[in-house]
């Protein structure tokens, strides 16, 4: 049995043509959502949907506009030698890595010796890393008790001068006059 498609080409021609004779492509709930809110975030967005739209009718593209986003992204996964579909976006398995460091060269050389040196030097810097960070928390923890320390140093300063400022009969503390400098002591 033969199909109208079959039996006669389209002129027009194209792997779509058929599908363009039965009337076009009809929008679909996501595109709408592009579209609409290409408008509102930023026009030109919009307005290429609306091209993108014009030209599947054109052509005869059966799909919508995810089923065209994701060919693409699995036509440029291939280029580039990334087959793994499922790992996501930002893993390094996505990209055809096998390890986060081979962005800069980190994969295996192939040269046992090389690599092993290679492995210890990179542990012996995770393990300064790791140590460094605990000096900087350490450090964090002594400059929160030299400031509470400090903190205290002053509010007992501050206490000593309101209360000897009141032994003098005055009202309560004033700013420091280093003109009449007692040592805080009246």
């Amino acid at each position: 049995m033969t199909t109208t498609a079959d039996a006669a080409p389209n002129p027009a021609g194209g792997p779509y043509a058929s599908r363009r004779a039965c009337g076009g492509m009809r929008w679909r709930g996501h595109e709408l959502a592009a579209m609409i809110l290409g408008f509102i975030v930023f026009w030109p967005i919009g307005l290429a949907v609306i091209a993108w739209k014009i030209w599947q009718r054109r052509s005869g593209y059966p799909g919508d506009l995810k089923t065209f986003a994701q060919e693409r992204v699995d036509d440029m996964r291939h280029k580039f030698g990334c087959a793994q579909r499922d790992a996501g976006w930002g893993s390094a398995k996505a990209w055809g890595l096998r390890e986060a460091g081979a962005w800069a060269g980190g994969g295996a050389t192939g040269n046992r010796a090389f690599d092993d040196w290679k492995s210890a030097e990179l542990a012996r810097l995770e393990e300064e890393r790791r140590k460094l960070e605990e000096a900087q928390r350490e450090f964090g923890e002594y400059l929160a008790h030299l400031r509470a320390a400090r903190d205290r140093e002053e509010f007992d300063r501050f206490r000593n001068e309101r209360d000897a400022a009141r032994a003098r009969g005055e009202a309560g503390w004033r700013p420091f006059d280093p003109s009449k400098d007692n040592g805080g002591v009246a």
